[in-house]
């Protein structure tokens, strides 16, 4: 069985990390399946999607401030010699952290550990509306 579920956010940009393990959640149990994998899948080329604790100094600080020693924002960027726009250091975090993420499901639950959420985080320099597919394989 294939079931597809489509989880709406909306961001702020600027590195924001949001939790979606709660849709996750939901959206694993409504689909029935008890044994395979949920992969989640951000659409666009400036979030990405992993694991983390969920908790303030991390979400709030810890991860923006490695992104900006990697990728720094004020950094030359070919990408926004090529467009005219100020999001080259998004293009290159989202690159290097990946769009999607997938899960193991036993016993119809995310195998997920107790300090372990799923996060999007959106590194683009405005607000967005972001989609996440979320395709779960299995029985």
């Amino acid at each position: 069985m294939v079931v597809t579920k489509k989880i709406q956010v909306s961001t702020n940009g600027n590195s924001e990390v949001l939790d979606l393990t709660p849709q996750a959640v939901k959206a694993v149990a409504e689909s029935g399946v008890s044994a395979g994998t949920a992969t989640f899948f951000v659409v666009g080329s400036t979030a990405a999607i992993t694991t983390t604790e969920y908790e303030p100094g991390l979400v709030n600080h810890d991860i923006k401030a490695a992104f900006e020693k990697i990728a720094p924002k004020n950094a030359r960027y070919e990408h926004e010699e090529t467009w005219h726009d100020d999001n080259g250091h998004s293009h290159v975090c989202a690159s290097l952290l990946g769009p999607s993420l997938t899960v193991p499901i036993v016993d119809g639950k995310l195998t997920l550990g107790t300090w372990q959420q799923i996060i999007l985080i959106d590194f683009d320099t405005r607000s967005r509306s972001r989609q996440v597919i979320c395709q779960i394989i299995g029985e």
